[in-house]
């Protein structure tokens, strides 16, 4: 899979799918090999134009690679569109609200000076509407 520096720094795509993307790169290259050597069958595929194009149309749109994007197709999944460039700083803006939030909830338990429970309900609201968008945005969805 390609990683891109915003993919790689945001915890993203990648993340989600059980693969951590900050993990140093000589790890990551480290990792690659270890599954490439697992992956040791080569298939050869014929396409038409008009398939080539599409496949590759698709795979430009989803942010994978075109090895990636078949892998995902043959264990039952559709991989999404990346999401837009503006996704990314929208996450970034909500994780930093939340940060802000956890940091005033630890002030507010010890001087007890808010409705702790009040304000713990919508920390965990935010959390999941992240958790929701994430979740819409970037996994695959099963082939119907």
């Amino acid at each position: 899979m390609h990683y891109t520096s915003k993919q790689r720094a945001l915890g993203t795509r990648h993340s989600l799918l059980g693969e951590n993307p900050l993990i140093p790169l000589c790890k990551i290259s480290n990792e690659r090999n270890w599954i490439m050597q697992k992956r040791n069958i080569e298939i050869k595929l014929r396409l038409d134009k008009k398939e080539a194009e599409t496949l590759n149309k698709r795979v430009k749109k989803s942010g994978l690679s075109r090895e990636s994007y078949i892998r995902y197709l043959i264990n039952g999944l559709v991989p999404t569109d990346a999401p837009p460039p503006d996704y990314y700083s929208m996450m970034r803006e909500l994780h930093g609200i939340g940060n802000n939030l956890n940091q005033i909830a630890q002030k507010a338990h010890v001087l007890k000076v808010l409705d702790v429970g009040r304000y713990d309900k919508a920390v965990k609201s935010l959390d999941s509407a992240v958790l929701n968008i994430t979740n819409a945005v970037m996994l695959p969805r099963r082939l119907e």
